[in-house]
């Protein structure tokens, strides 16, 4: 019997030899080429932004596929991600690192209780381990305990059944080209009833969010219109 493959999906500014060659991701998979359960569908050149480049992904031809969507400054550290990802969507619909287990009304981001000011979000309600560096195997923020139920994730890495996204109708919002894409899609999979959560997978995260920046708060902006909140 044909093993299910877990279909990478990602979108980067260069071209294929510049990504495959220095690139956090790119260099990750050349290190993973080994496991063939794998396929990488990196889109080179783009411009367009994350949520176009995840939905072309989300189609009928992927559908016994599981997709991961993460970013091109990732490096996967973790050799078993196939693997923990198997583990993973045995718990949940929708698997993340880093996330919340509660939202309030106005909240910003998974890490934030507020914008003005920013004020961090309470520790108790977080869950989930991302490291943190410009080389693979960096060191480790311990948000909490993973493998918690979470209203909220970091969409750094974000995995899901290909068929779960179809039946459901769960798609990425393509009017958030970066910012708030991964809680806005967070909110679409809970309306949908689909569980979310995080679980324990190294990956080392090669920049940091930027958070207060004008395109942030316009799209804070368009996420409180479109919600309510």
């Amino acid at each position: 019997m044909q093993q299910q493959k877990l279909l990478i999906v990602a979108a980067t500014r260069g071209a294929p030899s510049p990504f495959m060659e220095s690139a956090p991701l790119g260099r990750s998979l050349r290190r993973l080429s080994y496991d063939r359960r794998l396929e990488a569908r990196p889109a080179f050149n783009n411009r367009d932004g994350l949520p176009v480049v995840y939905n072309r992904q989300i189609i009928e031809e992927n559908r016994e596929k599981i997709l991961l969507f993460v970013h091109d400054d990732v490096w996967l550290d973790d050799c078993f991600v196939y693997d923990r990802l198997q583990e993973a969507l045995a718990h949940f619909d929708i698997v993340g690192l880093a996330g919340n287990t509660r939202r309030q009304p106005g909240q910003p981001a998974w890490g934030f209780a507020s914008a003005d000011p920013f004020v961090p979000e309470d520790r108790r309600y977080l869950s989930g381990v991302v490291a943190d560096g410009d080389q693979p195997c960096g060191k480790p923020s311990r948000y909490g305990p993973p493998g918690l139920a979470c209203l909220m994730l970091d969409g750094v890495f974000l995995a899901a059944r290909c068929r779960t996204l179809l039946d459901s109708g769960v798609r990425f919002d393509e009017q958030f080209a970066f910012d708030f894409y991964d809680i806005d899609f967070c909110r679409s999979a809970e309306a949908a009833g689909l569980r979310m959560g995080t679980w324990p997978i190294a990956i080392t995260h090669a920049s940091l969010g930027k958070f207060g920046s004008p395109a942030w708060r316009a799209g804070l902006e368009a996420y409180r219109l479109k919600w309510g909140d």
